[in-house]
C-alpha cells in the first residue's frame, strides 16, 4: 500500500479508530465541541421554563419556600439548634447548596435513558451532554445564590446595627468564604462522577432510576443542611461525615456565616472523594458509552 506524503499531516474532524483504552477520555473532542455545550445550556434553561406561567420566578420560589417550612418545622417545632446563626439565613444555605449537588446528580443519573435515540443517531462526545446539565444547573444555582446573598446582608446590616433583634444570634462571615469557588467546583464534581456512575449502570438496572428519585430526599437528612454538624449525636457523626457533602455544607455555611467550625479533616475527605468519584464516573461512562445503545 503507497501512503500519499502529502495527506499524512492533514487534520481531520472525525478519525474513525477501533476501540481504545478506558482510560482515553477524549477530552480534547469535548472541547471541540463547545459549541454545543453552550448551545445544550442554553437549550435546557429556556426549555425548562418556556411554558410556566411564572418562568425563572421559580428560581426564587423554591428556596424560599423550602426555607420557611424548614424554619417553621426544624426551628420552630423540633427546635433544632443552628449554631446560633439566623434560620433563615441557616436553611437557605443549606437549601442551595444541597439543591445544586442533588440536581446535577439527579439529572446526570438518566443521561442514556433519556437521551438514547439521539445518541443512536449523531455523533458528538457522549460527555457533553451530561456536562450541560452541569452547567445549566450552575446557572440556577447562580441565581438562588444571589437570593442568598440578599438575606446574607440583609441579616449582616441588621446585626450590625440592632444586634439586640437578633436574640443572641450572629453572623461573622470569615476568610474561608474565599473557598467559595472551589466549594462550588467542588460539589459540581461529585453531583457529575456520582451521575456518570449511576446513569451507566442503569443502562442494565432500570431500577437505579426510582432508588436515585427518593435516595436523594433521604440522603439529604444524612447530611447538615437542616442542622449543623455539631448539633448530630456523636453515635452517628462518623457516619455523617462519611458523607462527602457534609465538609463542603458546612465549610460553605461556615464561611459565610460563621456559625458551627470549620471541619478540616471532613473538608479534606470531602476533597478526595470528590476526585476519586469523578474520575470512577468518568472511566466508567467512557466503557459504558461505546456499547450502551445495545442494551438500552
Amino acid at each position: 500500500m503507497v501512503i500519499d506524503p502529502s495527506t499524512s499531516n492533514q487534520e481531520w474532524d472525525l478519525e474513525i479508530k477501533p476501540h481504545d483504552s478506558v482510560l482515553n477520555l477524549h477530552l480534547k473532542d469535548v472541547w471541540n465541541y463547545r459549541d454545543l455545550l453552550w448551545l445544550l445550556v442554553r437549550r435546557d434553561f429556556v426549555s425548562f421554563y418556556k411554558q410556566t406561567v411564572l418562568g425563572p420566578l421559580w428560581f426564587f420560589i423554591q428556596p424560599i419556600f423550602t426555607t420557611i417550612v424548614f424554619t417553621f418545622v426544624f426551628g420552630g417545632l423540633a427546635k433544632i439548634g443552628t449554631s446560633h446563626v439566623p434560620h433563615a439565613l441557616f436553611y437557605m444555605a443549606g437549601t442551595i447548596a444541597w439543591n445544586y449537588f442533588a440536581d446535577c446528580l439527579t439529572k446526570t443519573s438518566t443521561v442514556f435513558k433519556d437521551n438514547a435515540n439521539i445518541f443512536g443517531k449523531v455523533y458528538f462526545p457522549r460527555l457533553i451532554m451530561p456536562l450541560s446539565i452541569v452547567f445549566s444547573n450552575l446557572v440556577k444555582f447562580g441565581v438562588q445564590f444571589l437570593l442568598f446573598l440578599i438575606v446574607f446582608f440583609y441579616f449582616l446590616f441588621k446585626y450590625h446595627y440592632a444586634p439586640a433583634e437578633l436574640n443572641g444570634d450572629k453572623v461573622e462571615p470569615n476568610l474561608f468564604l474565599l473557598l467559595f469557588p472551589v466549594l462550588i467546583a467542588l460539589m459540581a464534581i461529585l453531583g457529575l462522577g456520582l451521575g456518570l456512575i449511576i446513569t451507566a449502570l442503569t443502562t442494565k438496572y432500570r431500577d437505579l432510576a426510582f432508588v436515585v428519585t427518593f435516595g436523594m430526599q433521604l440522603m439529604m437528612y444524612a447530611t447538615p443542611v437542616i442542622y449543623p454538624l455539631s448539633e448530630a449525636s456523636e453515635k452517628y457523626r462518623p457516619f455523617i461525615k462519611a458523607n462527602p457533602m457534609t465538609g463542603l455544607i458546612e465549610t460553605f455555611r461556615y464561611g459565610f456565616t460563621g456559625g458551627g467550625q470549620f471541619y478540616l479533616d471532613s473538608f479534606l475527605y470531602s476533597v478526595v472523594a470528590c476526585f476519586v468519584l469523578f474520575f470512577l464516573g468518568l472511566v466508567i461512562f467512557n466503557k459504558v458509552e461505546k456499547d450502551f445503545v445495545d442494551t438500552v
